[in-house]
C-alpha cells in the first residue's frame, strides 16, 4: 500500500521493489470473449491478507479491551480485601465474552479488511505521488471520510448481531461523535 509512504518512500529509504509485476493468477480460460479478458481487467479478487491481517488486529484489540475492563474490575473488587493473591485467570477465560469477540473478528475480516484496502488503493488511484501535500490530505481524508464510515459501520454491524437494529440511530445520535473524538 503506498497511501502512507510505502516501500519506504515516506521516510526516504531506498528499498528494492519486492513486488511481483507479473500477474500472480493466470486466467485458466484460453477464450477471447472472457469479460475479465476483454476489458483488460482482472476481476475482482477478495484481499485475503488484508482480511486476515485486519481480523486479527480486532480479536487482539478486543481481547486487550476486554481484558483490561477485567483487570479494572477485579482491582476495584479486591481493592477493600486483604487476599490479593487469587489467581484471576480462570475467572478472566470464564468471563471472556467469545461471542462479542467473534462480532469484531467477523468484522474485521469481511468489512474493514477488505474495505480499508479498497479505500488505499482508491487514494493511490487519486494521489499517486508521494508528495507532503498528498500525503497530508491522505491522513486528512482518513480523519473526515474513513473514521465516520468505520464507525458507523461498527455500529451497524454490533447491532445487527445483537438484533438491535432498531436501536441504531439511537446509538449513532448517543456514541458516534463521543466514539469519532476520543475513540
Amino acid at each position: 500500500m503506498e497511501a502512507l509512504g510505502g516501500n519506504g518512500a515516506f521516510w526516504g529509504w531506498k528499498l528494492p521493489e519486492i513486488r511481483n509485476t507479473k500477474r500472480p493468477f493466470p486466467s485458466k480460460s484460453k477464450s477471447s470473449d472472457s469479460s475479465a479478458e476483454s476489458t483488460g481487467s482482472r476481476g475482482y479478487r477478495f484481499p485475503l491478507k488484508q482480511a486476515v491481517t485486519a481480523s486479527s488486529l480486532a480479536l487482539t484489540g478486543d481481547t486487550i479491551a476486554q481484558l483490561s475492563s477485567h483487570w479494572r474490575k477485579r482491582k476495584d473488587s479486591i481493592s477493600g480485601s486483604s487476599d490479593t493473591s487469587k489467581d484471576i485467570m480462570p475467572s478472566v477465560i470464564s468471563d471472556h465474552d467469545w461471542l462479542r469477540a467473534l462480532r469484531m473478528t467477523s468484522y474485521g475480516f469481511l468489512l474493514y479488511g477488505p474495505g480499508s484496502y479498497a479505500w488505499y488503493k482508491y487514494l493511490d488511484h487519486c494521489l499517486p505521488h508521494q508528495t507532503p501535500q498528498n500525503i497530508m490530505l491522505k491522513v486528512l481524508l482518513n480523519q473526515i471520510v474513513l473514521g465516520p464510515c468505520v464507525i458507523g459501520v461498527v455500529f451497524a454491524w454490533n447491532n445487527l448481531w445483537l438484533g438491535k437494529l432498531s436501536e441504531l440511530p439511537n446509538k449513532y445520535q448517543k456514541d458516534a461523535l463521543p466514539t469519532l473524538f476520543y475513540g
